[in-house]
């Protein structure tokens, strides 16, 4: 019988090392569990925002002009910050984190001091008025505050900047007669700030000039990149989303491909190495932030369009709000285990976590990691779209083949949706 009577040697390494690798994706996927809890509106959730330095909070407003303030761990509403009579389009909290301004159709916006307490079994959910009014002559459709400075942006009829100490905006800039459906400052160029309209246009504003940059596809939402001061995503009608380097927008640095309509909100981790997006066609998606497809669907039977989407400040979990008047809070990496984690139990994720990622291109390994459950009415619709890029794509390859050399010019899928650049 033959023994390996030397140490240094191990019989059968890579088969062993593979069938971990193996039971290791499988056992991720068994624990993917990503769902944790739910916080009910009266009515549909149209947006959402985290505050930048309480990382238990989180506000909600829908479309009844309800705002909420939750505290996540504790799974209550802390405050209702009850004034607007129409649909609240947007949140914006203060840089402090102790104040916040929302924006409505009934043509105003109000600053609210944002009171936060630790769990002391005071008053919950109890109604609270505004601190400031401010009345605009159109009706907003989305805001963001400066991450400096006591300002913040608007969108409406045009893109309008305000001071909390004026009753009047300090600026306002317009481009065309187009509705602005939002506006979102970038965190490291403090006076550049980005918006898309309805007139299918990404337009660029420094606060020191009224200077647009561009016309895009149309796109819903935008949300800058936190690590990278020059990156940005949009997400778009098309089902995509593009992220662009604002300093070559030719074309697009990658598209963002898997959703089935239209893409509602997207907000980058603080990270910056990836984003979550929220569409219509309600399922929750998060993507690497150079990931053409994205790494984890969220899905539940009850769960409506999705309209809103945030990350939490330290990228542990997800937020979401649809229409079927619920905030879902999810898990951002759907089989992490919660809690204080022994030192073994630390080694054996981290071990297991290199296991996939060192046998990830085999083909039992990539299956089972790639494989995500979708509902059927999402899985038809993907399967028919797949169906129709590839009809559309023989037809190119067809006009090509029976035309004269070079009359039929291709066009890259990351130039496609540029459409024409405005000075």
């Amino acid at each position: 019988v033959h023994r390996n009577l030397d140490p240094t040697l191990h019989p059968f390494e890579k088969a062993k090392e593979y069938t971990r690798a193996l039971n290791a994706a499988k056992l991720e996927r068994v624990f993917a569990k990503p769902f944790l809890a739910s916080f009910t509106h009266d009515d549909g959730i149209t947006c959402l925002a985290r505050n930048p330095r309480r990382l238990n909070s989180l506000l909600s407003g829908s479309a009844d002009g309800d705002v909420r303030l939750w505290d996540v761990p504790a799974r209550r509403c802390l405050r209702r910050l009850v004034g607007h009579t129409g649909q609240i389009k947007g949140i914006g909290v203060t840089p402090d984190g102790e104040a916040c301004v929302t924006c409505s159709t009934d043509c105003t916006v109000k600053l609210w001091k944002v009171p936060f307490a630790p769990f002391d079994g005071g008053p919950i959910q109890e109604d609270q008025e505004p601190v400031l009014e401010f009345s605009g002559k159109h009706a907003f459709r989305a805001i963001d505050h400066h991450w400096d400075r006591p300002q913040f942006a608007t969108a409406g009829a045009a893109v309008e900047i305000w001071d909390h100490e004026r009753s009047e905006p300090v600026h306002s800039f317009s481009w065309g007669a187009d509705t602005i459906t939002s506006v979102r400052f970038n965190p490291a160029e403090p006076d550049v700030f980005a918006t898309t309209g309805s007139d299918r246009g990404i337009a660029l504003y420094d606060l020191r000039s009224n200077t647009p940059i561009r016309k895009l596809t149309k796109t819903n939402a935008i949300a800058w990149n936190p690590m990278e001061a020059f990156n940005f995503t949009a997400a778009n009608e098309d089902c995509n989303l593009y992220t662009y380097d604002m300093r070559r927008l030719a074309s697009a640095s990658c598209v963002h491909q898997d959703f089935v309509s239209a893409v509602m909100d997207v907000d980058y981790s603080p990270t910056g190495r990836e984003f979550v997006a929220g569409s219509y066609d309600r399922s929750v998606r998060i993507f690497s932030f150079n990931g053409g497809h994205s790494r984890d669907v969220y899905h539940t039977k009850r769960m409506q369009r999705v309209f809103a989407v945030r990350f939490s400040g330290d990228g542990t979990y997800v937020f979401s709000g649809s229409d079927d008047m619920n905030v879902r809070v999810w898990k951002a990496n759907a089989s992490e285990q919660l809690g204080t984690l022994l030192p073994r139990e630390r080694k054996r994720q981290q071990y297991n976590a290199a296991l996939v990622e060192r046998h990830k291109h085999l083909p039992e390994v990539a299956r089972i990691v790639r494989h995500r459950h979708l509902p059927a009415p999402i899985y038809k619709a993907a399967k028919l779209r797949r169906t129709q890029i590839d009809s559309e794509r023989r037809k190119t390859q067809n006009r090509i083949a029976h035309s004269a050399p070079g009359s039929v010019q291709l066009k890259p899928a990351r130039k496609k949706k540029v459409v024409a650049e405005l000075e």
